[in-house]
């Protein structure tokens, strides 16, 4: 395959070529070019989106963080346009969580308890998306191509999603069990204000949570339902007015009066792991990141977070490395993919785990779970412990 001009139109020496310029991508460009290695970034040209993206991350501590690194936190950056014209906060803070099940089981955290400013952020994705093109043009070190380069570089990391080409075109195995559900993600704009609060409800197995948008006295939210993927197909078809109804008599009508603010769209979930993140190649040494090495269900809110993690660990190792070693060497890479693989197991059992408890329609099933939310409720150290595996402390180092 031939170079394609870079943004610096030249043609030069790589160490270390990323495909996929998504959130991932982009950050790990970021985090290397720091470190004075020459990246190339591979960014394919986006199809035209009839849509505004209406997706938002739920990004905790350890992520912002990273962000944060790599001047791309987007708390700075200019408001967006609110849903009744007025500008508003790109960047929410999360300042209490309630989980409802499905028998008046509940689970509450605040950051109040937790002596934290925030349990999490939730950001609205293009405006982070933009953020980190911007800190990406101004970052010396980094050419963006629409092309592979044709001298192949050390290292290739491979940050292209679930469904990456390369991967699949280098026969690294991803093992994937599709759920029978679909996540569908809108805009609302609710009668009640927010007050900072993401709330998720658990019932009938359908798993539906509401995000804050729009900074603490906002009263928009980002909707995130997963529904069997018969019922996803009905919604994206039915009426707006049809949709907001239904996820109003869902919640309980806790924000009030809901109407949806452009038009819902939907991905298929599935549990998913790549056998081996990195590999040996005669082009040099080959790491996944991201949803390339891995995907879960969204019920935690992790997704962004376990990626960013990830791509953290391997800009640590390759920092680390022994003076004589390549940035490709295999050895090296090993320490990545077992510095990463627990903590991406553990989460994925987890959120399967309770994907699956809360499909079981049984009633003294449902009695059980739901004592058992109420019960940590109560726990002070459990409910502690859960509360920062969630703020993503457990990997931190401060």
């Amino acid at each position: 395959m031939t170079q394609s001009p870079s943004r610096h139109g030249a043609r030069r020496h790589h160490d270390v070529v990323i495909r996929g310029a998504g959130v991932v991508g982009q950050t790990l460009a970021l985090l290397l070019a720091r470190e004075r290695l020459k990246v190339a970034l591979v960014a394919a040209p986006r199809p035209p989106s009839a849509a505004p993206d209406v997706r938002a991350y739920a990004i905790n501590a350890q992520g912002r963080d990273i962000l944060r690194s790599v001047r791309a936190w987007p708390e700075d950056a200019a408001p967006a346009p609110g849903p009744d014209g007025e500008r508003e906060p790109v960047v929410t803070p999360v300042t209490a969580m309630a989980v409802h099940g499905d028998q008046q089981g509940e689970l509450r955290f605040s950051a109040a308890e937790q002596g934290t400013e925030a349990l999490t952020w939730i950001v609205d994705v293009p405006a982070l998306e933009q953020r980190l093109a911007h800190a990406v043009h101004f970052q010396g070190g980094i050419d963006v191509l629409e092309a592979v380069p044709a001298q192949p570089a050390a290292l290739t990391v491979v940050c292209e999603g679930r469904r990456s080409r390369t991967r699949d075109e280098l026969g690294i195995d991803y093992d994937s069990r599709p759920y029978p559900h679909k996540a569908i993600a809108a805009r609302l704009v609710c009668e009640q204000g927010h007050g900072g609060v993401a709330r998720q409800w658990f019932a009938g197995g359908e798993i539906l949570a509401l995000l804050p948008l729009g900074g603490a006295p906002g009263n928009s939210v980002a909707l995130v339902w997963s529904v069997e993927t018969a019922q996803a197909e009905h919604w994206l078809q039915a009426p707006a007015e049809a949709l907001a109804t239904a996820v109003q008599e869902r919640c309980g009508g806790a924000l009030g009066a809901m109407r949806l603010q452009g038009p819902a769209q939907a991905w298929p979930l599935e549990l998913a792991r790549a056998r081996h993140w990195v590999a040996a190649t005669d082009r040099g040494g080959v790491a996944l990141a991201g949803d390339a090495a891995h995907a879960m269900h969204p019920l935690a809110g992790q997704g962004l977070n376990v990626g960013l993690a990830d791509v953290a660990e391997l800009a640590r190792v390759l920092r680390e490395r022994e003076p004589w070693r390549d940035v490709g060497d295999i050895r090296l890479l090993r320490r990545y993919e077992r510095a990463r693989q627990a903590d991406v197991r553990l989460m994925g059992w987890l959120t399967d785990g309770l994907f699956g408890l809360f499909s079981l329609g049984d009633e003294r099933v449902q009695a059980l779970r739901n004592w058992g939310m109420s019960g940590v409720n109560r726990l002070g150290p459990l409910k502690h412990w859960l509360a920062r595996q969630a703020m993503g402390h457990a990997a931190r180092t401060d």
